[in-house]
């Protein structure tokens, strides 16, 4: 049998919740509403945008009665299903926020971005939460001359965006971690490995001690002007703060504002010492490369491999799989690419594979903002870095609450403005055309030594 076929463990999961989850034994839901309400904050999602909000409400004014709605159960979607990269990378273009805010605002930005990461690691201190948090930066390898050309260029880049980052020689590269076929890499310390799960309900019990009222399997069916419809009651409240990134096309008159973007995982049972004296990675460090369809990975605090990148990228309609059930041929894909990176893993087996959705603003920027006239707010828009993100969400969306002008409230994704996207079947032929080019300019790069214009074409097409 091929190398790159992959074989399962005899309690291989596909889909329901994620391996992180599923490490950890069953959620214990909340309560469900039980009629109508009032309360000073109601905030619909409770993944990490909506926890760290209301954890940083009650920290700042204990007295605010904060609710928070929840469709399944704390932590079900993408805060539980993500690649565990606590990781510094802005969530948007550096130019783009530049352009309508300038270069200081944006450096600015990038550096609340790299505090919010020890931001995260205090807070679980503080409040005993064990997320498996090692900081061992952030390494990315370039896999070919096309992919290398793009690294450097992106390392020369990175001054003007107060962005720390730097190329590695080989040596230092295969002291830290030996992936097959890389030709260069580079490093930020930026970057810190966590167990997704264990973050969010760690986050889960330090918000329920603050005195917040979690309300879960209770779907938000609309969203108004100082009110959360739900079938078991309406929450009424000063303020209404939508948290449901990926989820939010779900929601009546949101179809096309982010648009739900799959992302897809495997992770391996517990590999053997050997694997790791070939390999190294003993710091921890997180494992992205320079690929148009990208991959990340962490290695896991007990000896797995969790491998993740774009299955099945976006559903018609912007319809959200919440059962995160994964395709053959993405299982396949991703096992064959974890192989090719690390072939001495061929002889392990696939314990899980599960796929979540991420939320994609049309210009591919997050924002942040509280409209105060009607009393609702959101964050998100994370295009696949959230977790850190999430935190300085919170911290903003506080600041913006409470009325409150802080320097969080002046950074340039405060209130931006971001068109919807197309209407179908545009946006689901614009999002499968980007895909499939880029997977045909991988394949063309491997001979080539600069960027093909096929991805450049990918770009174009959806604003990336």
């Amino acid at each position: 049998m091929s190398s790159r076929v992959p074989t399962f463990t005899d309690d291989f999961v596909n889909g329901d919740v994620s391996f992180w989850h599923r490490s950890l034994g069953p959620a214990h839901a909340g309560p469900v509403l039980g009629g109508d309400r009032r309360a000073d904050v109601v905030i619909v999602g409770a993944g990490y945008t909506g926890l760290w909000t209301a954890y940083y409400l009650k920290q700042a004014r204990p007295s605010l009665d904060v609710v928070v709605l929840e469709k399944e159960f704390a932590g079900f979607g993408a805060s539980g299903r993500n690649g565990g990269w606590l990781t510094g990378d802005l969530a948007g273009s550096h130019a783009r926020y530049a352009k309508t805010h300038g270069v200081a605002a944006t450096r600015a930005l990038q550096r609340e971005m790299y505090a919010s990461i020890d931001e995260v690691i205090a807070v679980c201190e503080k409040e005993g939460i064990d997320a498996d948090i090692v900081k061992g930066g952030v390494l990315n390898v370039a896999r070919g001359s096309a992919q290398a050309a793009r690294l450097r260029a992106s390392v020369a880049e990175a001054a003007r965006w107060d962005v720390e980052v730097r190329l590695m020689s080989p040596q230092e590269r295969d002291a830290r971690l030996r992936v097959a076929g890389a030709v260069q890499a580079s490093w930020s310390p930026h970057c810190a490995r966590i167990h997704p799960a264990k973050l969010v309900r760690g986050l889960t019990r330090a918000v329920r001690e603050l005195g917040v009222e979690i309300f879960e399997h209770t779907p938000v069916d609309e969203i108004a002007p100082h009110r959360a419809v739900t079938p078991y009651g309406t929450v009424s409240a000063d303020y209404v703060i939508r948290a449901t990134e990926g989820f939010t096309s779900t929601i009546k008159g949101l179809r096309r504002q982010w648009l739900p973007m799959n992302s897809s995982m495997i992770v391996t049972e517990p590999l053997p010492d050997s694997f790791w004296e070939q390999v190294g990675w003993q710091g921890a460090e997180l494992l992205g490369d320079l690929a148009h369809y990208y991959m990340y990975a962490q290695r896991t605090a007990d000896g797995r491999i969790a491998f993740g990148g774009r299955g099945r990228p976006y559903l018609y309609g912007s319809r959200v799989d919440a059962r995160g059930h994964t395709h053959d041929w993405t299982v396949e894909a991703l096992w064959g690419l974890l192989v090719d990176f690390f072939p001495a893993a061929a002889s392990s087996r696939i314990a899980h594979a599960w796929s979540g959705v991420l939320g994609v603003p049309r210009d591919w920027c997050s924002t942040a903002h509280v409209d105060q006239a009607t009393g609702i707010g959101w964050a998100g828009g994370y295009t696949g870095h959230g977790v850190t993100t999430t935190n300085l969400a919170g911290r903003t969306l506080r600041d913006l609450i409470l009325g409150e002008p802080t320097h969080l409230t002046e950074l340039p994704w405060v209130g931006r403005d971001v068109r919807p996207w197309e209407p179908e079947p545009l946006r689901w032929l614009g999002v499968h055309s980007m895909y499939r080019l880029y997977r045909v300019a991988d394949a063309r790069e491997r001979s080539m030594s600069r960027t093909s214009a096929l991805a450049r074409l990918a770009d174009l097409i959806t604003g990336h």
